[in-house]
């Protein structure tokens, strides 16, 4: 037992714990809060406290549980929702109501619920870290692999298909240092990364369904992005939809400091809503780490880890992992007042020098991996991170540290927000470094003119940005009928390609052979209509065919009907330009 001798809010110094570690989990008073030591100075320890701390005074009791914050991984992760001390709410709420009792903890894994085991391994086999033994039917969509913790080699004594706990024995591993049981479950401190063989280049992207991300800004499985904005820009929205549409395998999802409502809406719509490829529940291929606003600050830094902590551990199976962090800015505000309460120098803007630091090591534990496993498997872990710079200025140290690290960057406009275009991804400001890498994977797998395609809009809409400046002076009639076809072009890809609507069930997810289509529709119908001007049509005629209601209404066709509707609308459009371009068209 140890002593409390100093309280400041969430951090607690303490004499005389014994065994005392870095990052021990201590149990704080008679109410048992749950705490880690961060700090250890001779004979004191600062502990950092997950709860509210009110009430308690130096003389209290702190015991030493000799364990490092860890996760409790294994069967029944998916489908649930933790705090960010991994303690499961939906069985907190049943104890204690409403709101949680301080000192209050639950086991992370149902300990009464019985799991068909599968074993695919031998009594006799040598096995070593990261090995599959068997197998769990988790869930509907998620084949939960059964495998060997870190540090266990060699030759399986026993292992018996059936039906077992997560605290039942399925068997055991004979090792030069004795016998090793084995579980369903295992354990991992959150600060430690699970190694792997090695990292791969990312080869492939993340198709999201979004068009502005999968045709302009793509990522990679296994990359990073920054997702920074002001408040309302729409951070929240373009998570949410990548989770629900991204051809991830598992989506984990980090509430981090943010409001209640928005895990809400999580946990009432993704049990509604159907995954794309399987028609289940789109629950069960998700986790929910919730650490809102108004829980305590400290547990806010736990929480990303406890999130990548389980996105690496389903890797390990071989998944391809999404993990949203919303958002790093307030596990950042949570690292700042621990620093200030430690009495450490501070950085920039009161942040702690070692900010940088400490966004590298989360972000480094992205990528896609070669698994630590005597047999060649792969996965991946894409960590796509928004941040709220407080009035969408990026230039303050966690956007800046943020974008040091991440190779897509995302920029949210509130003026875009508020016209209702979302996402309001800006595409003058935003970038992708995936782009060079994943366009060979384009034009093999979607199109073979989806580089050119892509480069032809882009070099649109910057025309655009520097003709409306142009305008603002002279206003858009003073303009040449060429520059007018450039903004007219440009205004069809804003808004008939780059704008897409969540709460429309077509256009909600849009394929990536739909976008391409749609793209070269416009881009094509683009270089008629400055063909057309060049012969001496005036913009006013274009602007009145009607076959531009064909590119108006690309939204509405659903993906399996969009080829042939593409094939007519095409036939129709160079049919209408043949007598404005004084000759035959053809589609290149």
């Amino acid at each position: 037992m140890g002593t409390i001798v100093k309280v400041s809010g969430p951090v607690v110094v303490a004499t005389a714990v014994e065994n005392a570690k870095m990052y021990d989990v201590v149990r704080v008073s008679d109410l048992g809060l749950v705490g880690e030591i961060i700090k250890l100075s001779a004979s004191e320890a600062t502990i950092q406290v997950y709860e509210d701390t009110s009430g308690i005074r130096p003389g209290d009791k702190v015991e030493n549980t000799g364990r490092p914050l860890s996760v409790e991984l294994g069967p029944g992760l998916l489908k649930s929702i933790y705090d960010g001390i991994q303690r499961p709410l939906d069985v907190i709420r049943e104890k204690s109501g409403d709101f949680i009792r301080r000192g209050l903890t639950a086991p992370p894994l149902d300990t009464t619920r019985k799991w068909e085991f599968k074993a695919t391994a031998r009594t006799g086999d040598t096995v070593s870290t990261g090995d599959i033994i068997g197998e769990v039917q988790e869930t509907a969509l998620i084949n939960h692999k059964i495998m060997i913790p870190e540090g266990t080699q060699g030759k399986l004594e026993t292992l018996q298909s059936g039906t077992y706990t997560v605290e039942e024995e399925i068997g055991s591993v004979k090792t030069e240092k004795g016998s090793v049981k084995l579980y369903l479950r295992q354990y991992w401190p959150v600060r430690n990364i699970r190694p792997v063989n090695r990292k791969l280049p990312p080869s492939e992207p993340l198709v999201t369904g979004q068009r502005v991300i999968d045709t302009f800004f793509p990522v990679a499985k296994g990359g990073t992005v920054a997702v920074p904005g002001p408040f309302g820009s729409g951070k929240t929205v373009v998570q949410h939809q990548l989770s629900k549409w991204a051809d991830s395998d598992i989506v984990v999802y980090v509430g981090c400091g943010e409001r209640g409502n928005e895990m809400t809406e999580i946990l009432t719509t993704f049990p509604e809503l159907l995954d794309p490829r399987s028609g289940k529940p789109l629950m069960e291929r998700t986790v929910l780490i919730a650490n809102t606003s108004n829980m305590p600050v400290a547990a806010r830094e736990a929480s990303i880890y406890t999130g990548i902590s389980i996105a690496e551990y389903y890797r390990d199976m071989g998944y391809n992992i999404a993990l949203m962090a919303d958002s790093t800015s307030r596990w950042a505000e949570a690292l700042r007042e621990i620093s200030g309460r430690l009495e450490e120098m501070p950085g920039e803007e009161g942040y702690p020098a070692y900010l940088g630091r400490k966004v590298s090591e989360f972000y480094e534990r992205s990528g896609n991996a070669v698994i630590k496993s005597a047999e060649e498997r792969n996965g991946s872990i894409t960590i796509v991170g928004a941040v709220s710079p407080a009035g969408g200025d990026i230039s303050e140290p966690v956007s800046q540290n943020t974008l040091r690290v991440t190779r897509v960057f995302w920029a949210l406009d509130a003026s875009l927000a508020s016209r209702r275009h979302f996402p309001s991804i800006n595409w003058l400001n935003s970038y992708s470094l995936y782009r060079e890498g994943l366009s060979s994977w384009y034009n093999k797998s979607v199109s073979p003119e989806w580089s050119k395609t892509y480069a032809t809009a882009m070099g649109i809409l910057q025309k655009e940005a520097e003709l409306q400046e142009i305008v603002q002076l002279v206003g858009y009639d003073a303009l040449p009928e060429i520059e007018k076809a450039t903004l007219d072009t440009a205004r069809l890809i804003r808004e008939d390609f780059l704008q897409q609507s969540a709460f429309d069930d077509i256009d909600t997810y849009c394929s990536l052979a739909k976008q391409s289509m749609m793209l070269t529709m416009i881009t094509r119908f683009g270089e008629l209509q400055s063909q057309a001007v060049e012969k001496g049509t005036l913009m006013s005629q274009i602007q009145g065919m009607n076959v531009r209601e064909r590119i108006s209404r690309m939204k509405e066709i659903k993906d399996q009907d969009f080829g042939k509707y593409y094939e007519d609308s095409m036939n129709e459009i160079m049919e209408a330009f043949v007598p404005l371009t004084g000759g035959v068209v053809k589609n290149d």
